[in-house]
């Protein structure tokens, strides 16, 4: 049987580099606020990264 522990997503970006603090809080907050996260984060560990890469 399969049983989900943990989840770890990557997040890479191509942006303006004057949008990197938009972009560093709305990662912050994004689980807060996303259906999936809110349902499984008491029972599954979910870390998140966030890689910038500016243009």
């Amino acid at each position: 049987m399969l049983v989900v522990k943990r989840i770890h997503v990557r997040y890479y970006l191509q942006l303006d580099e004057a949008l990197r603090e938009t972009a560093v809080r709305a990662h912050d907050i994004h689980a807060d606020y996303c259906p999936v996260a809110r349902t499984i984060r008491d029972c599954v560990a979910i870390s998140t990264e966030l890689k910038m890469e500016f243009v």
